[in-house]
């Protein structure tokens, strides 16, 4: 019985709060509030777990929030894995079914031609994001506009030092190809400390 309603609590949780897994906290502090199945300090030792974590900060704290739940009407029973896991589902239930109902409401629209014009335009939104992301890093890690403004010379546009380590992670990401991303962001940062780039 206890499961079933630590899926029902963490349902709840999951169903409005909308807009990341921060947006659960209020939640949990009013769970806290109510059930004391777990303490402020509880959820802070959460938030640092779910941070430190990988995966989605919001499933993160409702499998630690589930796992750490401790229930004073039945002798302090810690809840364990599988207090985690009922916590997770519940947290995760209505995104999938959600989810699932636009998926089908999209099924039926897919031949409507202003559906897919909708669509068509949020995919150009959205490689418009992309490439604006981008010319913002560049701009960012490989342009000294500032500089160049003040002194007009065009040497003083480019920051010849991120240039240069630019070309050589290209270069070695063709080179090796089967070097893993993981380690051309490590040497990024080696050489970053190394040369002082900040």
């Amino acid at each position: 019985m206890i499961y079933l309603r630590l899926f029902y609590e963490f349902f709840k949780i999951g169903l409005f709060s909308v807009g990341g897994g921060l947006a659960t906290l209020p939640f949990l502090q009013d769970l806290s509030a109510r059930t004391g199945w777990f303490s402020s300090a509880d959820i802070s030792n959460m938030i640092a777990v779910s941070e430190s974590t990988p995966g989605p900060i919001g499933v993160n704290m409702a499998t630690f929030a589930g796992y750490t739940t401790v229930l004073g009407e039945y002798n302090n029973t810690l809840l364990g894995i599988l207090g985690g896991i009922v916590s997770t589902l519940g947290l995760i239930a209505p995104a999938i079914i959600v989810i699932m109902i636009v998926a089908k409401v999209l099924e039926k629209f897919k031949e409507n031609k202003i559906v897919n014009a909708a669509l068509y335009g949020l995919r150009t939104v959205s490689i418009a994001l992309v490439v604006s992301a981008f010319a913002g890093v560049i701009k960012t890690s490989l342009l000294n506009v500032d500089a160049f403004s003040k002194s007009g010379n065009i040497l003083d546009l480019f920051f010849i030092k991120g240039l240069i380590l630019a070309v050589l992670i290209f270069a070695l990401s063709k080179i090796f190809k089967k070097l893993h991303p993981v380690a051309l962001i490590a040497l990024s940062a080696v050489v970053g400390i190394i040369f002082n780039f900040a």
